[in-house]
């Protein structure tokens, strides 16, 4: 298994997705699955962002388990979040 910065956290193996485990300012240098790349934006505790590349429709896992799907293009180390993701428990404003 490929190196992750300390503030991240894998909760699951089969997870596509990586938990913000310490507050990570905008543009700071994290290792995201052995590479180094600059946060996009301030991430908070309790979010997420993807662990590799994850396409457009692809289902997202957290806990090993499904909790939602792509609902655009999602690049390594980017946020997940309602911009991005459509819940499979929760509408959200992207659902009609």
């Amino acid at each position: 298994m490929a190196a992750n910065d300390p503030r991240l956290l894998l909760l699951h193996p089969d997870d596509n997705v990586l938990i913000i485990a310490s507050n990570i300012d905008a543009d700071e240098i994290l290792v995201v699955e052995g590479e180094t790349l600059q946060a996009p934006q301030r991430l908070t505790l309790g979010h997420k962002i993807s662990r590799r590349p994850i396409a457009a429709g692809e289902t997202i896992r957290k806990y090993g388990a499904p909790i939602g799907r792509a609902s655009a293009d999602i690049a390594k180390g980017a946020h997940v979040h309602v911009q991005n993701l459509t819940s499979n428990y929760t509408k959200t404003h992207l659902v009609e």
